[in-house]
């Protein structure tokens, strides 16, 4: 059997955007995010191949830079994501303030800091998590902080401070501040928590300006977004509603962004046990069904090569295809005949096996029925993209690059273009 390999395309030096920070344009970047879709990237793909006022739409719209980039080109947009904090930081990142309220709200709100006394906040139950991750002096602070933001009676500036004060919760914590995963550092000295949040809020708010004033100069103000907490295997948008697909889905074997978000999480009561929120994710491990039948042929010999040398990896590779077989017949039935989905997918290497994820979700594309062509993927180098490359390859875990049994496993990522 032939496999179409992804391998032998050659880079196109025009997606690579080595050097452009897009990710500090508008508001992308009000909150840090682990794999963090692009904005040049997107801002090529909308430019090139969105069909003309028809929506855009990202079924994995993380934390909204599809979303943002449709509105600041005029586009009607629509976005779900599973993660809450993912959510909240698509919603407030789309949304434009009206500076002048902004300020208004954000000098009171400062006012408020005069009043905090650290015994007033004794009574107050959170989370026993936050006392693991937090010393008292700053769980105390982001408790004071986030509850007279919660006293804010406009939903928009709430949640935009909200934001802000997510972003800052690694820094304030014992977190170690070079990982994504959830690790403490015994040496590390938390970041006072209301003078880290008067900066990044004083950032977000001059960004803030500069988009809403864009937005002005070019009428897209109004523009439709709409952000929500769901599911791509189930978007729950009509069918044949959506004229283009921007989306990068997780990567297999990737992260885990309930854990990585766990301290926003505890501190808003998104959820109070984090092992059963983690099952909702795809490409997790806490996700894994058992199975390891997968309704591809190429993804049916990756994991069999797997289950030889790990059997509980094979079984999470297994439940990521198959949850992507899904994902590829829910965008086939939102899209409008001659609607365009462009997908950002990457491989990897795991037990020195090659995970050619993106050659089996175009086989899923295929099978839901779009119209493929070969010469519609582009194969780019992602230099910027937010997310370790390096994995040992014994162990199969991300490394650092003093790590002797270093590899890179996501040097590379394909842009997926089909039609319906």
């Amino acid at each position: 059997m032939r496999y179409l390999n992804f391998d032998n395309i050659s880079v196109n030096e025009d997606w690579a955007f080595d050097k452009v920070r897009s990710i500090e344009q508008w508001t992308h970047g009000y909150h840090r995010y682990p794999a963090k879709f692009l904005p040049n990237v997107v801002k090529k793909i909308i430019e090139n191949y969105a069909l003309p006022e028809l929506p855009v739409a990202d079924p994995f719209a993380g934390c909204g830079t599809t979303l943002v980039e449709a509105k600041i080109h005029g586009f009607e947009s629509y976005g779900v994501d599973i993660n809450p904090v993912a959510g909240l930081i698509a919603k407030v990142k789309t949304k434009p303030i009206m500076p002048d309220l902004l300020d208004s709200y954000y000098s009171d709100l400062i006012n408020q800091f005069d009043l905090y006394a650290e015994s007033n906040l004794y009574n107050i139950k959170k989370h026993d998590k936050l006392d693991y991750w937090f010393d008292k002096k700053e769980k105390y602070k982001i408790i004071f902080i986030y509850s007279i933001i919660c006293k804010i009676d406009n939903n928009d500036i709430r949640d935009f401070f909200l934001v802000s004060l997510s972003h800052i919760l690694k820094n304030c914590s014992k977190w170690l501040q070079s990982s994504t995963k959830p690790q403490i550092d015994k040496n590390k000295k938390p970041s006072d928590s209301f003078i880290l949040f008067k900066s990044h809020t004083q950032m977000m708010i001059r960004k803030n300006t500069e988009y809403y004033n864009e937005l002005l100069h070019s009428s897209n103000l109004d523009i439709l977004c709409n952000m929500t907490i769901g599911d791509a295997r189930n978007t729950n948008w009509a069918s044949n509603s959506i004229g283009t697909i921007i989306t990068s889905p997780p990567y297999v074997t990737s992260y885990e962004y309930a854990d990585i978000h766990q301290l926003t999480g505890y501190l808003y009561d998104y959820f109070d046990d984090l092992k059963q929120f983690r099952q909702k994710f795809i490409g997790t491990s806490y996700s894994n069904k058992g199975s390891i039948d997968v309704g591809s042929l190429l993804g049916k010999k990756i994991v069999n090569a797997l289950f030889a040398k790990d059997p509980k990896t094979a079984r999470n590779v297994a439940c990521y295809f198959n949850n992507m077989e899904i994902v590829a017949k829910e965008i086939y039935r939102v899209l409008q005949t001659n609607g365009k989905a462009c997908i950002v997918i990457g491989n990897t290497t795991v037990k020195n096996v090659h995970i050619q994820a993106a050659e089996v979700f175009w086989e899923f594309l295929k099978k839901a029925g779009f119209k493929t062509n070969e010469q519609n993927i582009i194969k780019r180098c992602i230099p910027c993209k937010l997310m370790p490359t390096i994995r040992n390859v014994k162990t199969g875990r991300f490394a650092k690059r003093t790590d002797p049994n270093i590899k890179e496993v996501y040097p590379n990522e394909y842009i997926l273009i089909v039609e319906k």
